[in-house]
């Protein structure tokens, strides 16, 4: 069949693909276009179309389509099952399946299978070569069975596929695994609204039994924070890391659990204003409160710490990624106006709204005066050189 014969009977079905698909991978290319010929041994140049014969998938995607195959279907029975079907029953045919892609796509993992991390070392290295129908189901079997390690592997490694994640955000919250949302809005690319304002709304009124995952969240800002004091003392490049334990000190001391977590969201790529005023317009009550409490915190710790900038090389050159993940002062501004803005009858209504955009007024307005001051004196600098270069 050639290439010409399968992409006509692939358009002309009229099937619903229900099933799983027939290549759960991402062909190799190159060897697929390798042996693609002409039909004839002299094809006319000037034709349009000229039929190629060869079309075929290498022997080792096939294998690895089988593999897949065989994987899937077990995994989708046994799930079907899910209350005969345990953790160790799926790690015992999860690690089988991930050991026979390392050999056949020549992987080299260098753990030995006996460790307690080597399903999570082995996921990570061949992860890519699994196609994404395999991997939402072995997604689902880790939320399923809470297999935590193996989720947090898929979603830090950009294993995820996009379609995933609104359910995949939805269970999380329901399994109250809120550093595993912080993972999600730190390395997911385009979250959706629906994902986001599910993540906003748990964390700014988190169920009871979500504390204890945020714990983790609290002790990676310490350490983070620790480590910046500590290349600060010892002098690794010192201007810098002095900048970035003075913008962690600031982003950690005097923040709930719960806001720790938030800035993830307030700081990352994914939230633009579009977005960030839609979000804010389907908040309510002890939701905006504790929000406008937040920024409120940010805006006087600015306020009171004017040193505190951001520090976009204290993440490579320190490893202190923490740094790329505190909120901007222009952040808050812009969060705290598009609160005002979606929500400004019912903030005026409520006393206690108004009793906290109080607190903050003064807090606003000095920062103002700083920015309008700064730019004065920005614009005074300007004009100083530009009269050195002419003179």
């Amino acid at each position: 069949m050639t290439l010409l014969d399968v992409i006509t009977k692939a358009s002309a079905s009229t099937e619903p693909h229900t099933s799983q698909a027939d290549h759960p991978i991402v062909l190799n290319t190159d060897d697929i276009f390798f042996n693609l010929k002409p039909e004839v041994e002299n094809p006319n140049p000037t034709s349009l179309v000229n039929p190629l014969t060869g079309w075929g998938i290498s022997q080792t995607d096939a294998k690895f389509i089988d593999l897949s195959k065989k994987f899937y279907t077990k995994l989708n029975r046994n799930l079907k099952d899910i209350h005969n079907f345990n953790k160790e029953e799926f790690i015992g045919i999860l690690n089988p399946f991930l050991e026979k892609i390392r050999e056949k796509g020549g992987i080299v993992i260098g753990v030995d299978p006996n460790d307690t991390g080597y399903t999570s070392v082995l996921l990570e290295k061949v992860g890519f070569l699994i196609g994404r129908d395999v991997l939402s189901l072995v997604l689902e079997a880790c939320i399923s069975l809470e297999i935590w390690e193996l989720l947090e592997v898929l979603i830090v490694n950009g294993l995820v596929d996009h379609s995933c994640y609104p359910n995949l955000v939805v269970n999380i919250a329901a399994k109250k695994r809120s550093d595993l949302l912080c993972l999600c809005v730190k390395h997911a690319r385009n979250l959706g609204s629906v994902e986001l304002l599910c993540i906003l709304k748990y964390f700014l009124c988190p169920p009871k039994d979500s504390y204890v995952s945020m714990v983790n969240v609290r002790k990676e800002w310490e350490s983070q924070a620790l480590l910046a004091i500590e290349n600060a003392k010892l002098g690794k490049k010192s201007r810098l890391a002095k900048e970035a334990s003075i913008l962690l000190m600031v982003a950690y001391d005097g923040f709930l659990d719960p806001e720790l977590c938030l800035h993830y969201l307030l700081a990352s790529n994914n939230v633009d204003e579009v977005i960030l005023s839609s979000l804010l317009g389907k908040l309510v009550g002890k939701e905006l409160m504790n929000l406008i409490r937040y920024l409120g915190k940010w805006l006087k710790k600015y306020e009171r710490f004017p040193q505190a900038i951001p520090c976009p090389k204290a993440s490579s050159a320190l490893g202190l990624k923490a740094c790329d993940w505190v909120p901007k002062v222009e952040d808050v501004v812009k969060c705290l106006g598009f609160v005002v803005d979606e929500n400004f009858s019912s903030l005026m209504l409520h006393p206690k709204f108004c009793e906290e955009l109080k607190s903050i007024e003064g807090v606003v307005s000095s920062l103002a005066f700083e920015a309008r001051f700064c730019c004065s004196m920005a614009n005074v600098i300007e004009k100083l050189r530009a009269e050195d270069i002419q003179s």
